[in-house]
């Protein structure tokens, strides 16, 4: 038995690595979004400071990780073999639920996962417990520590709704102060602000949060807290000198020096609330192994042990903290930073993530009524004074790629990281993820991100990933509880079949994302080519590409349908339905591009509007073409006669050359053989003509019946407009390349 459980405590460990790695890859955008989303610094300066503040963190967790042990239920009520059930369930239930929840792309945190596991996996052994018993069930109350329980969700709740008001709150009055033209004031207000920010970070980590601290004595502990006034006065005086000085001296950027400052607190806040999270539970079960020892071995013996405060060793915290960077570093996960809060939050127009809803709209329809009752109310002097703060000028921040600026950068980080470090003071786990979210929502909102144009969407966006949150809570606390309820039931030989799950989970999760990372990695490196290139050359990547991959879906879709292949078709509607969104995102971009073109004249950029659209609906043609025949031979309608797939098959032929000589055309910007491509062109429409006069005669003389006619009239029609489209689609790429040497030589 004594091996059984040592056992136990192994897997418990591993699962902690492994909490540890996935918990990272997930979380580290709550703490990297800002830097990166305002562009402050280089990819590789953010994730040295970010991984500086982890490592500081992880030692101020050591108060956090009572939550674990005693924070959700009483582990005098559990005995050795009971609490060890708890603990492993929910390590098995949290890698699980990770591990789909990133499979399926949906929004989780870490925080409410553990939380709820741990209050599911509590609950179900009291029951069983009650049952076995014969006790009442209202005693179920003695097992769980509800009053914490209620704090830590309500906790967790209202910091929602504080995070999206004071981000709001104070993004407004950043605005109003230094507006979206900030670089003159920053010269003399900058100082100011950036040690209001550095001070309340300062405050806030060393002096709320250095209750947690495991290196910290009493006696320091003691004099921070007597003299917390004279350390913020005297940390407000220093940053505040410290940054005027540098600024003119040495010509310090101030707002970066700021938003990298916040980037290392965030950091810092996150590793202390949430390596609770990671590794929390395990050393809550080695304590409980200790305990066990302790007893002679009996496991029959309530833990009344856990109960006890216990530090945890430096050492473990700055292991924790050591695999939580290594993990920042080395993780694709990680450095691929999820773009979803940032595309809600961006003050640049982007393509939408989500739909509307009726919700978001009559939200939106509300708050413009009330927008509209504040303004009658308002002074004219005042209204106008505020509208002026608030002009926005979006082409500086097209010119850096930023999402957003850095005084919006700041206050993100402030207001996360202070409401994270009172929650960690008070040992309450927030959930980063939402803070730091909802910081962002609100900062976003305040400074007229979410505008008439976007507003639904984004509102929409922000109560999707929200509902994913209550998701989370709930399938949490229901899988840990079955989970803990088979685990007393079949003992080691679940826990077994449980490993297997996730080792095959783990090892088919491992190959599948490989794969899809390395075809995303070839895409991205084809894009990243030619990202920094010229407009033409981006065109002419995006055409050649959509063409090709015109011709070969064309291909695929005929020769299906000859063949009567209903799963090829199947498999090309689908790639047909991705190449519609892909040229769909053209379309939708197609403002932002235009206005990417200072250089380039009106005439040019009509004719880059010409091609999208001739491109759009090559791609839509593809659909006419594949849905009908997938529909015909789905419902195992006759096949095609013989002579029509001969016809097809020499009609395809012919188009394939077509749109392969175009590409070269496209390529080499080389127009000389337009006459012979329309010239084939012409071939072509002649050639359906005449097959269309043959199937008119099949159709007289009864030879093919009237879905066959309806299908191959309708195949006939889209493959002259698919041939219409293409010629169309190489004079505009000529006109769009010619319209833009000429503006070039008149320049000279």
């Amino acid at each position: 038995m004594e091996l059984y459980y040592q056992i136990l405590i192994g897997i418990l460990i591993v699962f902690a690595v492994f909490d540890l790695v996935v918990g990272v890859g997930n979380d580290a955008v709550n703490f990297l979004n800002s830097a990166i989303g305002s562009k402050s610094a280089s990819f590789w300066a953010i994730m040295a400071v970010a991984s500086l503040g982890i490592l500081v963190g992880a030692t101020f967790a050591s108060g956090m990780m009572e939550v674990a042990k005693k924070g959700i239920f009483d582990p005098s009520q559990f005995y050795f073999s009971e609490v060890m059930i708890i603990f492993v369930a929910v390590m098995i239930t949290d890698i699980i639920l990770l591990d789909t929840f990133n499979t399926l792309g949906l929004p989780t945190s870490t925080t409410v996962s553990i939380v709820f596991e741990l209050l599911g996996g509590a609950v179900a052994i009291a029951f069983i417990k009650i049952m076995n018993s014969d006790q009442e069930y209202s005693r179920l109350a003695e097992f769980i520590n509800t009053e914490k329980v209620l704090l830590i969700i309500s906790g967790i709740l209202l910091s929602v709704v504080l995070s999206f008001g004071l981000g709001s709150l104070v993004q407004w009055i950043s605005r109003l102060i230094f507006s979206f033209k900030f670089e003159k004031s920053i010269k003399y207000g900058g100082s100011l602000f950036g040690g209001i920010s550095i001070t309340a970070i300062t405050f806030f980590l060393l002096i709320k949060g250095v209750k947690g601290a495991s290196f910290m004595t009493d006696d320091v502990k003691d004099y921070i807290h007597t003299h917390s006034f004279t350390i913020i006065l005297g940390s407000f005086a220093f940053w505040t000198i410290f940054l005027q000085l540098f600024h003119w001296l040495f010509k310090l950027n101030i707002l970066k020096f700021t938003v990298l400052t916040g980037t290392f607190a965030l950091a810092m806040a996150f590793a202390g609330n949430d390596l609770v999270n990671f590794i929390g539970v395990p050393l809550a079960g080695v304590d409980a192994y200790n305990e066990f020892a302790a007893n002679g071995m009996n496991e029959s013996v309530p833990m009344v042990g856990l109960n006890n405060h216990v530090v945890t060793p430096t050492m473990f915290l700055l292991l924790a903290g050591l695999v939580m960077v290594l993990t920042l570093w080395f993780s694709k996960k990680a450095k691929k930073v999820t773009a979803t809060s940032l595309n809600l939050s961006s003050q640049n127009e982007n393509t939408e993530q989500f739909g509307s809803s009726a919700i978001s709209r009559s939200i939106v329809r509300g708050t413009l009524k009330l927008g509209n009752s504040i303004d009658s109310i308002l002074p004219d002097r005042a209204r106008r004074f505020i509208e002026k703060r608030f002009e926005q000028s979006a082409q500086s921040l097209q010119k850096t790629g930023a999402s957003f600026d850095m005084i919006r950068a700041t206050v993100n980080l402030l207001v996360a990281s202070v409401l994270i470090a009172i929650g960690t003071s008070f040992k309450l786990p927030l959930s980063t993820t939402y803070v730091t979210f909802m910081v962002a929502m609100g900062t976003s909102f305040a400074d007229g991100a979410w505008g008439r144009e976007s507003a639904v969407y984004r509102i929409t966006g922000v109560l999707t990933v929200i509902s994913g949150w209550f998701l989370t809570a709930f399938i949490a606390f229901a899988v840990c509880a079955i989970v803990a309820i088979l685990i007393s039931i079949g003992g080691a030989y679940v826990i077994g079949i449980f490993l297997l799950i996730i080792f095959y989970a783990a090892i088919k999760s491992f190959f599948t994302n490989s794969k899809k990372a390395k075809v995303k990695e070839l895409e991205d490196a084809k894009f990243l080519e030619n990202s920094n290139l010229d407009i033409k050359t981006r065109c002419e990547y995006n055409v050649t590409n959509t063409l090709t991959e015109v011709s070969e879906l064309l291909q695929i879709t005929l020769d299906s349908l000859c063949k009567e292949d209903r799963r090829m078709l199947r498999a090309s509607n689908k790639r047909i339905v991705e190449l519609n969104l892909e040229v769909k995102e053209f379309k939708d971009k197609l403002s932002s591009t235009l206005k990417q073109m200072n250089m380039i004249t009106v005439e040019t950029g009509h004719f880059y509007v010409q091609i999208i659209d001739y491109l759009r609906e090559a791609a839509h043609c593809l659909t006419y073409i594949n849905t009908p025949a997938f529909e015909h031979v789905n419902n195992n309608h006759k096949p095609l006669h013989v002579q029509q797939i001969l016809e097809l098959e020499e009609l395809k032929t012919k188009l394939a050359n077509l749109i392969s000589t175009v590409i070269n055309e496209i390529t080499e910007r080389n127009y000389s053989k337009l006459g012979m491509i329309i010239e084939s062109q012409a071939e072509i429409i002649e050639l359906i003509g005449n097959t269309r006069k043959k199937q008119i005669k099949r159709i007289k003389k009864s030879e093919v019946n009237t879905r066959n006619g309806m299908l191959y009239m309708s195949l006939l029609h889209e493959l002259k407009t698919v041939s219409l489209y293409i010629i169309n689609i190489l004079k505009s790429h000529r006109d769009f390349i010619n319209a833009g040497i000429a503006e070039h030589e008149e320049k000279l």
